[in-house]
């Protein structure tokens, strides 16, 4: 039990409990499609302090179940900001907790593992709040992707703004075509996708293989999203429907599908990796890259097909966090290069997906 003080909107929420170790990037933290069900504590002791703007949202909207900070900065200070965060959550119904011992907390999730959770304005009732949270779902066989995903396809125009376009090459000379799969993407792809030339269609999770080719990609790119990949047999179907096609990168829950669909399996992590410090061996070229995660779940190597190659490895754990098909033009990462906030050391990833579009279609 941890008791502090509401700081967001009154109700009650269940979701499995989780920790993010990064500095910064809350508002993206908190439109991040991929915390869909989860209680999210920020590491970090002070949150709030640089306020929410228009320009750093990677959805629509907070898609977490609930948030928890040790100490809610009521006065924001920053040239960008349009609003502060408590009136955010407020506005957007998201249950917060501010004044607990955080650190208590996320060394029970390291010791104990990720678990049910429930946050309550409304039930104070110790008891009552244990049955709740006992009887929330969790995350293993749901499937959340069609909870966050869009109803519909769309064209992306927009680009990377002044702050993000840091390491941008010249846009190619060909007009390449993006089909990307939306199962919950975080707007920053398409925005690194279209700074690099590419014309970007967006597509719902659950299309077939036949509604992505009838596109004409040159590429196709599978999307981050919340929860355990297992129970996407859609997904899995019409990324098997492509492979061999034209090039395919997938990025977090794109990555674990790609795999899948490969014929690896997956597990769930003991807490999971989630914060824009995390340490990835890229074993092409010996380099350490520091990288964006959110994730519970990572491919199992003992049932990874000869076909695959593991091309980055997790520092921390040793865990695959990188995979490229042997046989086909197929790559992905368990990673977020696309990090914003978070490092840009990975960027690489995108110049290297236009090249193999490029090399296809040549």
């Amino acid at each position: 039990m941890f008791v502090g003080e509401s700081f967001g909107a009154e109700g009650e929420v269940d979701g499995e409990a989780v920790f993010n170790t990064s500095m910064t990037g809350y508002q993206e933290i908190l439109t991040d499609p991929s915390y869909r069900g989860q209680i999210v504590t920020m590491t970090y002791p002070q949150i709030g302090n640089y306020g929410i703007n228009t320009e750093d949202l990677e959805s629509s909207k907070p898609h977490l179940a609930g948030f928890v900070v040790r100490e809610n900065s009521r006065v924001p200070s920053n040239f960008r900001a349009s609003g502060d965060l408590q009136s955010y959550l407020q506005q957007h119904g998201i249950v917060a907790l501010a004044g607990i011992d955080t650190r208590a907390l996320v060394r029970r999730i390291r010791i104990k593992g990720a678990m049910k959770g429930i946050l309550s304005t409304v039930d104070l009732d110790d008891a009552s709040l244990v049955k709740k949270a006992i009887a929330s779902p969790g995350l293993v066989g749901r499937d959340l992707v069609r909870e966050v995903m869009p109803d519909a396809d769309r064209q992306w125009d927009e680009e990377l703004g002044a702050w993000s376009n840091l390491h941008s090459r010249p846009a190619p000379t060909h007009n390449l075509h993006v089909v990307a799969l939306d199962f919950g993407m975080k707007w920053n792809i398409p925005r690194h996708l279209r700074s690099q030339g590419c014309r970007v269609s967006i597509l719902p999770g659950t299309s077939s293989a036949e509604e992505i080719l009838s596109r004409q990609p040159d590429g196709i790119f599978l999307s981050n999203g919340p929860g355990d990949p297992e129970p996407l047999t859609y997904a899995i179907e019409a990324i098997q429907g492509v492979l061999g096609k034209v090039p395919v990168f997938g990025i977090c829950l794109g990555h674990q599908l790609l795999a899948l669909a490969g014929g690896a399996s997956t597990f769930k992590l003991k807490f999971g990796h989630r914060g824009a410090n995390q340490p990835v061996l890229n074993l092409v070229n010996g380099r350490v890259e520091i990288t964006s995660q959110n994730h519970g779940f990572a491919v199992d190597e003992e049932s990874l097909p000869a076909h695959f190659e593991i091309t980055h490895r997790n520092l921390n754990d040793d865990t695959i966090a990188g995979l490229r098909h042997r046989e086909m033009a197929a790559f992905s990462v368990q990673y977020h290069p696309e990090a914003s906030a978070g490092p840009h050391d990975s960027q690489y990833l995108f110049e290297q997906f236009i090249d193999a579009m490029q090399g296809s279609r040549a």
